[in-house]
């Protein structure tokens, strides 16, 4: 496990870097559980604002316990045209964020707009359950800080977002994640599709970000699909442990 202030630059670097999907609603002791399953190889926490309940004090309370275990928590949020309340979300204790179902390169702008804080972006100083606030009194000292190691991501799971990943992977933005059930019936949808399946649709936007600072998360949801995307260029995986 790298610590929290190191996790940014080794995305950035295109280093494997592996994260643990968990409910909001996770008792510590199925945290540790999950952790275990793990073996030590997460670096991050991931929870879904999108497509499961969701509270701001729920995700307070998220974050307190993931804390707890030095893992900083990646949320996505729930609706795309809410990327002006990054800073919002970010206020309540995540160290990062997923934008979901982005295709335009405004969105990307406005994501990171709201994200970092300036001269980066715009991002609003305050909250006090925002991450490791306490260590860095002076709001400077804070911005700095966090422009250094918050993480954002956006979501690309039509044709579109892919035809468009080179819009998309925009300074500030240190990853690309993989929607494949979106994503493919995206593909289905169309008669005559750029890409034919997903694994195409990963390969291309590999071949766009190469050279850049963003990399590619897939969600392989097990181990054993780990390899079958780092081929096709993935960097960051997504899992989600039995237990």
């Amino acid at each position: 496990m790298v610590p929290a202030e190191e996790l940014k630059a080794k995305i950035r670097n295109g280093e494997i870097t592996i994260g643990v999907g968990m409910p909001m609603t996770v008792s510590a002791d199925e945290f540790e559980s999950a952790l275990a399953y793990g073996k030590g190889e997460y670096e991050f926490v991931f929870v879904d604002g999108q497509h499961s309940p969701f509270s701001e004090r729920a995700l307070v309370d998220f974050c307190q316990l993931a804390s707890r275990f030095e893992l900083p928590v990646r949320l996505r949020i729930l609706h795309t045209r809410q990327a002006y309340l990054l800073g919002t979300y970010l206020d309540l204790g995540a160290s990062g964020i997923e934008v979901p179902q982005v295709e335009e390169e405004g969105t990307a702008d406005e994501a990171t707009e709201s994200f970092y804080y300036p001269p980066l972006g715009r991002r609003s100083v305050g909250g006090g359950g925002r991450r490791s606030q306490e260590d860095f009194p002076d709001t400077r000292d804070y911005a700095d800080w966090w422009n250094r190691n918050g993480v954002l991501w956006l979501q690309i799971e039509s044709l579109s977002a892919v035809v468009n990943a080179h819009k998309l992977a925009k300074p500030g933005v240190d990853c690309l994640s993989f929607g494949p059930a979106d994503l493919t019936l995206d593909i289905e949808a169309h008669p005559n599709p750029p890409y034919g399946s997903v694994e195409e649709c990963v390969s291309a936007v590999a071949a766009t970000v190469k050279g850049t600072q963003t990399a590619l998360c897939f969600r392989n949801g097990t181990p054993d699909l780990r390899q079958k995307y780092a081929d096709l260029g993935a960097t960051v995986f997504l899992e989600r442990p039995p237990v």
